[in-house]
């Protein structure tokens, strides 16, 4: 896909109520232009999925949408074994709706958790360390988020913390004058994301947190949590964030390890 193709296909993702980020398709691209696929028949798109490379072990699959139109032709599922095979002896992970685990599994992709979608609101408060990301962060945020997912990914990075616009920016936590943490937030038509949260402690992940809503009071923040993070669950939930639905982590190939300090997933089209 080209970037303009991959903003039509957020269009249909948007439309399965997905909520995309406003500006997500071009980070998305940049994060591996080969990685996206778009089939068509006579012409016309009917589906799409994204595969990507983030580097020589690790692969996201993700987007994988078959136009209204063109369901129960098998075009999804020619496209999804194309893409796949581009991700070579990668592991390749993924957060799929539980309906349609059996059909992962058919795949090869073995379910090692979930990620919960949490929406709602929370007090803003400025923190005295906390600022806005810089140029110069990208190679520590960098290997923060490597040791928070378990392996790097660096084109992603680059393209997600280096945007600052109106529509998603991302905030840097300090520490004794070293970086020790951050999350970046985007606009989506419904409230804000926030992700990744890396951070840590709870407490940290939460000041980032309300950092973002004293800059994003409007409409609710929404924060894909992983399972096992029952302690940010607890304090989200216990705010009054509702699940609106959760998905299946689930890997074919050997899981990353995911770090402590994994607070909040990036998106669950990529990871």
């Amino acid at each position: 896909m080209t970037t303009g193709e991959l903003a039509q296909v957020m269009d249909w993702a948007a439309a399965e109520g997905w909520n995309p980020g406003l500006d997500d398709a071009a980070a998305f691209h940049a994060a591996d232009p080969q990685g996206f696929f778009l089939a068509r028949k006579g012409g016309t798109p009917a589906a799409a999925i994204s595969v990507v490379n983030h580097d020589d072990d690790h692969a996201f699959l993700g987007l994988y949408i078959c136009h209204p139109e063109f369901r129960g032709q098998g075009i999804g599922y020619r496209t999804w074994t194309h893409a796949l095979e581009t991700a070579g002896t990668r592991t390749v992970g993924l957060d799929g709706v539980p309906e349609q685990e059996a059909n992962y599994r058919a795949s090869g992709f073995q379910r090692t958790g979930a990620s919960l979608r949490h929406e709602g609101r929370w007090p803003g408060q400025t923190s005295s360390g906390i600022r806005a990301a810089s140029p110069g962060d990208i190679e520590a945020l960098t290997a923060l988020d490597a040791t928070a997912v378990g392996h790097a990914r660096r084109r992603f990075l680059a393209a997600w913390v280096g945007q600052d616009s109106d529509r998603r920016a991302t905030r840097v936590l300090e520490r004794d004058g070293e970086i020790a943490g951050f999350a970046t937030w985007r606009a989506c038509a419904i409230g804000t994301k926030i992700g990744p949260v890396i951070a840590p402690d709870t407490a940290s992940a939460l000041a980032l947190i309300a950092d973002i809503a004293n800059e994003r009071p409007d409409g609710p923040l929404i924060v894909d949590v992983p399972e096992a993070n029952t302690a940010l669950r607890s304090e989200l939930e216990g705010a009054g964030f509702q699940i609106p639905f959760a998905t299946a982590r689930m890997y074919r190939g050997t899981p990353p390890e995911a770090g402590a300090s994994l607070q909040s997933i990036a998106t669950m089209e990529l990871g």
